[in-house]
Parts: structure tokens; C-alpha cells; sequence
């Protein structure tokens, strides 16, 4: 998985965002109790990108699932009290206020945020289940997400092989399938 959240991380800042991976959200025990998992880990989101032109951040849960049945639309569609699942930062609306809250709060005092700054949540999807990828798109659309299909995330890696000379192997790999389309 570091590889495919490593991968969003060089797309999202070829996209004008400043990157952090596995970043852990330090929720108070009070914080805890209001989800209703007092004894809960600390969450960690797969990447957020802070865009300072939008004075935004972006949190990214990124779900690559490429030898499995990939993500399921319906999964995105329930909505819980306390959170369930993988994808509970998007299921269980109490949960992601008080995890972007504290976010917001853990950016703003290191300095990296402000109290404009607005949090919105992402998904990097790397499969589809049943290759809905049409039918993520307007769940993300509905609930105010940034959704990137496998398509999406094709797209934008291909535009990779425009940057100049980088020792990074998603960008070597880009310029190597633009320079090389039939092989």
C-alpha cells in the first residue's frame, strides 16, 4: 500500500499540494468518547495534500485493491452512528467532523494550517468493484468528495512523463510508457 499512496502523494503534488503520508490525527479521550470508541487507535489518513492557493487541505484515503474485487460502491453508500468498516471517514459523518477538526486543529498549531482552512476528503481508488467507476463518481459528486477512479489516476500519471527530470520512479516510468507506447 506505501507504494500506491506514494504514487497519489506524486500526483496530488504535481496538482499544486504539499504532501504528507500516514499522518496520524491525535484525538483527545473526550473526542474518542463523543465517536463512541473510547478506546479507539489514533486515525491515520493515507495522505493529505494542503493546497495553498485554495487555502485547503485534501485527506486522501487511498484503496489501491488491484488483485482484489476492488472498492464497493455500496460500502460508500451506508452511513453509520459510530464508526464502521473500512470506510468509515466517509460513513459515519460524526466520526469525519471530529477527525477533521482535530486535523485542522493538530495543522493549525504547527503551523501548517489556519482557521479558514477547510478540510475536504478524498478517495484514490486503484480498482472499482464491477468497474463502477461512473457510479463512484456521482457518490463523490453527491457527497462532496474528490474522487479519482482508476481512470483518473491513469490520466494523471501519464502526465507525469511531461515534468522535467526527476529521480522519481513513478515519473522514470511515465516518461519510459510516453517515449515507448507500443512496447
Amino acid at each position: 500500500m506505501d507504494s500506491f499512496e506514494r504514487l497519489v502523494r506524486v500526483l496530488l503534488e504535481n496538482d499544486g499540494y504539499w504532501t504528507r503520508q500516514s499522518h496520524k490525527v491525535s484525538l483527545t479521550k473526550e473526542e474518542k468518547r463523543l465517536i463512541g470508541k473510547p478506546s479507539m487507535p489514533r486515525p491515520e489518513i493515507d495522505v493529505i495534500g494542503f493546497n495553498p492557493c485554495s487555502n485547503s487541505i485534501l485527506a486522501m484515503e487511498v484503496k489501491s485493491y488491484l488483485d482484489s474485487s476492488g472498492v464497493p460502491c455500496s460500502e460508500l453508500k451506508k452511513l453509520h452512528d459510530t464508526p464502521t468498516g473500512k470506510y468509515k471517514i466517509f460513513t459515519c459523518p460524526r466520526y469525519q467532523a471530529i477527525v477533521f477538526g482535530r486535523l485542522r486543529e493538530d495543522l493549525i498549531e504547527k503551523g501548517l494550517a489556519n482557521a479558514k482552512t477547510e478540510v475536504k476528503l478524498g478517495l484514490a481508488a486503484g480498482k472499482v468493484m464491477k468497474n463502477r467507476q461512473t457510479e463512484l463518481e456521482e457518490i463523490g459528486a453527491e457527497k462532496g468528495w474528490l474522487i479519482w477512479t482508476p481512470k483518473t489516476i491513469a490520466r494523471k500519471s501519464r502526465q507525469l512523463a511531461k515534468l522535467g527530470y526527476e529521480n522519481d520512479p513513478f515519473i522514470i516510468l511515465a516518461k519510459l510508457f510516453e517515449r515507448n507506447p507500443d512496447s
